[in-house]
């Protein structure tokens, strides 16, 4: 594993796998990494020759400066529990790698972005599209891969890849959960002992919500009867739980096309996602 800071060392490792004829996945992190980042790495092994995995903490994607100052950097660590993946590269990249001197382009994906996450947290696809997109031609990788615990990001990564005819196709990967159900996140160290006795139960309401929604109940009076058992559990505040198309996440009132229940909810000062297929 051969650690890279510069999007010029980056690039030179690449033009040499390009005329290898290999091809590359791109695994993009933010560190703090556990079982779900690596079970993308093992899917990113599967489906390419070499394999990057990058780190950066991106300043655009925080809307809560207070979130971007907590939030953990675990670069030894990180690079301990990817060794035994025998990837080819990780890039950590500085800031000026990424955004420097002069920097004032921003990239915008519409329609995908207003609601659910984007409501709550303005600003943050900006920056992560904006990233993305960085990473995406700095690698110029062939497939990278997404977690679809953050579905909302996987299909708006999906969307500017396709509009900007960037080639990298981008995989969405299942969601790895703890043994009681709760979607792994780099956020959940900061539950306490009593907030992650609670934290499982925003899983079993989404499981509880499909199943009634696919027995034929009524859709609205599902998703506010768990949305009042999430908060009754001792979540401080339901910010949304819907029921989307699954394609584009706009608003559906049957089942008639794949759809999928999105919910996100503080427990203390911890906000928590999760979605599922219905």
């Amino acid at each position: 594993m051969k650690l890279v800071r510069t999007k010029e060392d980056l690039r030179t490792l690449r033009r040499k796998w390009i005329f290898k004829g290999e091809r590359v996945a791109v695994v993009p992190t933010m560190g703090a990494l556990h079982a779900g980042h690596l079970s993308l790495v093992e899917v990113a092994k599967q489906n390419a020759d070499r394999v990057i995995v990058t780190i950066f903490v991106n300043p655009k994607q925080f809307n809560n400066p207070g979130d971007l100052d907590n939030y953990p950097r675990t670069e030894d660590e990180d690079a301990a529990k990817l060794a035994p993946y025998g990837i080819d590269a990780l890039y950590v990249p500085t800031p000026d790698q990424i955004y420097p001197k002069g920097f004032s382009t921003n990239v915008r994906v519409s329609g995908l972005t207003e609601d659910l996450e984007g409501a709550h947290r303005p600003g943050h696809f900006d920056g992560v599209a904006t990233v993305v997109s960085k990473l995406f031609l700095q690698s110029r990788a062939d497939v990278a891969c997404f977690g679809e615990k953050d579905y909302q990001q996987m299909l708006l990564v999906r969307r500017l890849s396709e509009d900007l005819d960037i080639e990298t196709e981008v995989l969405g990967c299942p969601t790895i959960r703890e043994e009681d159900g709760l979607a792994m996140s780099s956020r959940n160290v900061r539950l306490s002992l009593e907030e992650r006795a609670v934290a499982p139960v925003l899983k079993a309401e989404l499981d509880r919500a499909a199943l009634a929604i696919r027995r034929g109940a009524d859709i609205r009076v599902v998703l506010d009867s768990a949305k009042a058992q999430i908060e009754r559990a001792g979540y401080d505040k339901v910010e949304y739980l819907e029921l989307r198309d699954a394609a584009d996440l706009m608003p559906v009132s049957n089942l008639d096309r794949p759809t999928r229940l999105l919910v996100a909810a503080m427990l203390g000062d911890v906000r928590l996602i999760d979605n599922i297929p219905v």
